[in-house]
């Protein structure tokens, strides 16, 4: 099976076709025009001062609450290291992102995985889980397009989940890089602009709606952890990447970043209807939410189908998909997350069946 035959639900990677490289070239040649001198320097280890500006604008914040990042992971990192010390409780949704777990395990940090439904956190299960004596440093939330689930946050659960925050004094890790990408429904509040007391630390990226390969991400929280998260970043790298940032800005200043949020959420959603009608018309008793926008779609297959075995017989077939178990403490024994980002419409279906053959191949 060559690489060009391969078929992979397995990457959250939007496909080329769909990054605007013109623009971004165009945005690179301004970038240089405009600041010389500023993006070929070592710029300071918030990033680069003009897109911070932009960044604490877009989120109604002042600059000093911006961190600009290599991604929305080093985000991620900083904020787990400067928080979490070894033996720490922390709350992530169950299932999470696979590196969130796996950064915070290394921390030392004692997980408690809390169960999500179609509309997210179950703040019922939280609120249980801290009556019971828990109380966790912070809460790792993606409320948007859960990666890997799906799933949007509600109105009503963000609300109680700020409450919660109040009551028990933890933070919220707001960790929102989907969010622009919505492609059904009306677009729902950040618990960070719904925040009035000051327990929300929030983090998104560039990578979903610019292109992966410019690498910036920030953070946004109170100016004192930010300046002393700062402090931290100056000692590892000096600064972030200031021709990337100063790229982004350029980007976003001219009104490309509107244009490719519209490109991209059109893309993925015309991805993810047929993805939906694939697995509905090709895998019996399969079991998903569809997503109101993102990257990704969770699946539930039949308790006789394992996803160990699944893997390797989709390999065989030219198709590649992520088990549950990588997601989860414990469980996901029986569920795929699947990137509809880097398919096109016209591997969609063709990859559905391989993975159905291998379904096949595997049961009993």
């Amino acid at each position: 099976m060559t690489a060009e035959q391969l078929i992979s639900f397995a990457r959250g990677a939007p496909s080329l076709d769909i990054v605007d490289i013109e623009g971004l070239k165009a945005a690179a040649v301004r970038a240089f025009d405009a600041d010389p001198a500023g993006i070929s320097a070592y710029g300071t280890s918030v990033g680069y001062v003009p897109l911070r500006k932009w960044i604490a604008e877009k989120h109604g914040v002042t600059p000093e609450q911006v961190l600009i990042t290599n991604g929305s992971l080093q985000a991620d990192a900083f904020l787990f290291d400067h928080l979490v010390s070894a033996g720490d409780a922390v709350v992530v949704e169950k299932p999470t992102y696979d590196r969130t777990l796996l950064n915070l395990q290394n921390l030392g940090g004692k997980v408690h995985q809390v169960t999500l439904d179609a509309d997210g956190i179950d703040t019922a299960e939280l609120r249980t889980l801290l009556e019971s004596g828990v109380r966790p440093t912070l809460a790792h939330i993606i409320p948007n397009y859960q990666n890997p689930a799906g799933v949007t946050l509600s109105l009503e659960r963000r609300r109680e989940l700020l409450a919660l925050a109040k009551e028990f004094g933890f933070t919220i890790f707001e960790d929102d890089p989907y969010a622009d990408i919505r492609f059904r429904g009306e677009a729902l509040p950040s618990m960070l602009s719904m925040d009035t007391e000051g327990v929300v630390v929030h983090a998104s990226s560039f990578t979903k709606t610019v292109c992966p390969g410019v690498r910036v991400g920030y953070l946004v929280g109170p100016a004192k952890l930010i300046a002393d998260i700062a402090k931290r970043a100056t000692n590892l790298y000096i600064s972030p990447g200031m021709v990337s940032e100063a790229i982004v800005h350029q980007f976003c200043v001219s009104g490309d970043i509107d244009r490719s949020i519209a490109t991209v959420s059109a893309a993925l959603g015309e991805r993810a209807r047929v993805l939906a009608e694939s697995l509905r018309a090709h895998i019996p008793g399969v079991r998903f939410t569809e997503p109101d926008g993102g990257y990704f779609l969770w699946i539930d297959l039949p308790d006789d189908v394992h996803v160990d075995k699944v893997l390797p017989a989709a390999a065989e077939r030219g198709v590649a998909v992520v088990k549950g178990t990588d997601f989860l403490l414990e469980g996901g024994e029986h569920s795929l997350r699947l990137a509809f980002s880097a398919v096109t419409v016209d591997q969609i279906d063709e990859g559905v069946r391989r993975l159905a053959a291998a379904i096949d191949a595997v049961r009993g």
